[in-house]
């Protein structure tokens, strides 16, 4: 397992960079999340030893009992999934970036949260609906810059970039406005931010749009089984 895990990373790593020189841009600039959530423990533990550096999970339920049996300074741990409030607290004390803060009631929590557990900085990422898909999850654009001004008076809680889930499309190459736009929304509002967006199908395209995370997970685990995972 190691050894097919050790070459999908490879591979992954190989079409950013060509990516990256395609749009005159710097590989190292760009962070790959293995994208974890449904595999269990010992899977993860042998993409670490393949090379992953920053696992990505969508539940905290179900990444408290990786971090738990892993270590959580085994690796970057990165929650790429919608927080709810109620799990707030967790999620502090779990993970080293959130990408999906979405509202100021959630960042006025994550900040008194992180006061009450003596956290000093916590990373985060604002998730943006540029589709309006009422599926996803994400903060509208129009609102966007209340979020913002709410966090840079806080204490705690660190703006670090933007986020996007685009709309699934088979041309790839429909995608490439949504991540141009959150690019000239991070531009705006945070210049030289992160920039998280691109999944297994289409990050080459994001790579080329200014993505500086990208969240890659069939594609380097395979098919994900939701049944075995239990969660």
């Amino acid at each position: 397992m190691q050894d097919v895990l050790r070459e999908n990373l490879a591979e992954i790593n190989n079409k950013i960079a060509e990516a990256a020189t395609r749009a005159g841009r710097n590989a190292d600039e760009i962070k790959l999340v293995a994208v974890s959530k449904t595999h269990p423990g010992a899977v993860l533990r042998e993409a670490i030893a393949a090379g992953a550096k920053i696992l990505g999970e969508n539940k905290v339920q179900e990444a408290e009992a990786k971090i738990n049996e892993i270590g959580r300074g085994a690796v970057e741990w990165h929650l790429i999934g919608h927080l709810q409030g109620n799990k707030a607290r967790k999620a502090v004390r779990l993970f080293d970036v959130i990408h999906t803060l979405d509202s100021v009631e959630l960042a006025a929590r994550l900040e008194r949260i992180c006061k009450e557990e003596k956290r000093a900085k916590l990373k985060v990422l604002i998730q943006v609906d540029l589709a309006n898909e009422v599926a996803k999850n994400g903060i509208k654009e129009e609102d966007l810059p209340k979020l913002t001004e709410f966090l840079r008076d806080c204490e705690c809680v660190e703006l670090k970039g933007l986020m996007t889930i685009p709309p699934f499309f088979e041309d790839v190459e429909m995608v490439r406005p949504f991540f141009r736009k959150l690019r000239e929304l991070r531009d705006e509002i945070i210049p030289n931010g992160e920039l998280s967006m691109g999944m297994s199908h289409d990050f080459e395209v994001a790579v080329e749009e200014g993505a500086t995370l990208v969240r890659v997970g069939t594609a380097i685990f395979g098919e994900r089984n939701y049944k075995a995972s239990g969660f």
